[in-house]
């Protein structure tokens, strides 16, 4: 694949990252849950999965258009930060869903 091609398909797929404390079970989670709502969507997306503490590095290097956390995060990002405790507790997923499908779609 050429790097013009990469580009083009990246610029296709919509990155979100997604955080917790750990970087791997409860983001895990959520990262199955989202990818499977918003592709039902149709909405093409490519997810990366990080600690809460390495949001900023990864906001610099994966370039997200959305940012998903478990838990309250300080910072000032230039994308929109969504809580993803609804995945977590069931209550309210499908509203939150939509709100990230309107913000990435």
């Amino acid at each position: 694949m050429t790097v013009q091609r990469k580009e083009e398909v990246m610029a296709q797929k919509k990155r979100i990252l997604v955080a917790c404390g750990t970087g791997m079970a409860t983001s895990t989670a959520v990262t199955e849950s989202l990818r499977e709502a918003l592709e039902d969507q149709g909405i093409n997306v490519e997810m990366s999965q990080c600690k809460i503490s390495e949001i900023d590095s990864y906001v610099d290097s994966f370039e997200p258009h959305a940012i998903v956390s478990t838990a309250d995060v300080d910072g000032d990002y230039e994308v929109p930060v969504f809580s993803g405790r609804a995945f977590l507790t069931g209550v309210g997923e499908e509203e939150v869903v939509e709100d990230i499908a309107k913000t990435v779609g």
